[in-house]
């Protein structure tokens, strides 16, 4: 009797619910010569909000099947087995991960592409809803199969703010009314009763080469911004088409009315993005301009409020060597980054300023 009190009191833990890929990576020193860096062959710190890894190789044509690792939630398994030989060079492979309870599953692509030369002009005419549907996300490339999606934005983190937020209601959003064609639209957006209990009081639209990981989202937002794509020219000048109109009022973090004109954001800069040991470099919010990896810097000083469309233009100084060795290997990454409100990045700003965006250009170094 008292063992049948003793199993009747215990209760088996709850078996895990979640089936994230939280790492993906290739290993064997016979591959990495397939790799311009060793940090190629490993993809960290996936988002949550990612459904497809892609690792870029040398030439795919030469690439050996291989098997990818991944590190994934406790308890959750993949099929393919982690581990498994697969042929990439007929294509990205499909990945389902169970979670542990087996009541959930997730689907990831991996895919292997070629390192290319990335795009130079940028018309934001390449956009779609994110895979939950919730928010749009941009891409480069002329059709699906060739799709770069080298944007981010903060809307992954706004959806965390307003989960029920229409998609039109973002801070990052199209807009069919473009200089030419549709065109990117950021506003600054009040993140209502969550922002009150987290005093994160604004969401500023925005938008930048490089990935968001909401991994940071509510401790560490500057993190979230993983600024920049590596780029194997040198930029010299960046032009583009920009309208702006700041909201009415502008608020600090603590939520008091300062007296003040909200102003929006525009800089690129180009850093080198592995140290000496090796190590992979990412710049985020807290160092995207004042990192020492900077090698050229580039900002626009003054983007006045305009209702028609005008064109801005920045130039790219620094006195710093380009290695053209590192160069070609991919060892610079560019960041380029747009913001409804210069200073939203501490949370201090005007609900409705709104800055558009079009018809980008970067011009390298012959």
């Amino acid at each position: 009797m008292l063992l049948l009190l003793l199993a009747s009191c215990i209760k088996e833990e709850p078996k895990n619910m979640e089936c994230d890929i939280l790492e993906a990576w290739v290993e064997g020193d016979d591959l990495a010569r397939h790799f311009s860096q060793a940090t190629d062959m490993r993809i960290s710190d996936v988002s949550s909000g990612t459904d497809m890894l892609t690792f870029t190789v040398r030439r795919l044509s030469t690439l050996p099947a291989l098997a990818v690792h991944f590190k994934l939630t406790p308890g959750a398994t993949v099929s393919p087995a982690s581990g498994s030989l697969q042929d990439f060079k007929n294509g990205p492979v499909t990945y389902t991960v169970t979670s542990e309870d087996g009541q959930w599953h997730r689907t990831y692509t991996v895919d292997f592409r070629e390192a290319k030369l990335p795009s130079n002009k940028y018309d934001f005419e390449g956009f779609e809803l994110s895979s939950n549907g919730k928010y749009y996300i941009w891409f480069d490339g002329p059709d699906d199969n060739t799709k770069e999606y080298v944007w981010a934005s903060g809307n992954e983190g706004f959806m965390i703010a307003s989960p029920n937020a229409a998609a039109t209601d973002y801070p990052t959003v199209p807009d069919e009314n473009g200089f030419d064609g549709y065109c990117v639209r950021l506003t600054t957006r009040s993140t209502g009763s969550w922002g009150k209990t987290f005093r994160k009081p604004i969401a500023a639209g925005n938008l930048f080469l490089g990935a968001f990981n909401s991994k940071y989202a509510l401790t560490n937002t500057l993190k979230t911004t993983e600024m920049g794509i590596p780029y194997v020219k040198e930029p010299v000048k960046v032009t583009g088409y920009y309208k702006y109109t700041p909201g009415d009022v502008f608020t600090d973090k603590n939520f008091n009315v300062v007296d003040r004109i909200d102003e929006p954001s525009i800089y690129s800069v180009l850093y080198v993005n592995h140290d000496e040991q090796g190590n992979e470099v990412m710049l985020h919010g807290d160092d995207v301009l004042s990192s020492p990896y900077i090698v050229r810097k580039a900002q626009v000083a003054s983007l006045p409020a305009t209702s028609q469309w005008q064109k801005f233009e920045m130039e790219f100084d620094g006195n710093t060597p380009i290695d053209a060795t590192l160069l070609t290997n991919r060892g610079y990454s560019l960041a380029l980054v747009f913001s409804s409100s210069k200073t939203g990045d501490t949370f201090e700003g005007a609900v409705g300023s709104t800055l558009y965006i079009d018809k980008v250009e970067i011009s390298f170094n012959n």
